[in-house]
């Protein structure tokens, strides 16, 4: 994976179950209102990441290759 994504997680759908913290500990924070946030926006593609992304229960957290827009997570159906 060569690519460098965009992430972000929906705070109107974050529960704050903190499963990206899990999976990713290195890229995600919660904040002060228990819920999560990328440290950074723009990262090097990576499988925490996306394990991260895909083990949110409310698929909160979106990512988007860089540039073009792509979706990464979640698919386009």
């Amino acid at each position: 994976m060569g690519d460098r994504w965009h992430v972000e997680v929906d705070r109107g759908v974050c529960i704050g179950s903190a499963q990206c913290i899990h999976h990713a500990p290195d890229a995600f924070r919660l904040d002060s209102g228990m819920q999560s946030r990328p440290v950074e926006a723009e990262a090097d593609a990576n499988e925490k990441v996306l394990a991260a992304a895909e083990g949110c229960p409310v698929e909160a957290v979106m990512i988007t290759l860089l540039g073009s827009g792509e979706p990464v997570f979640p698919p386009e159906d």
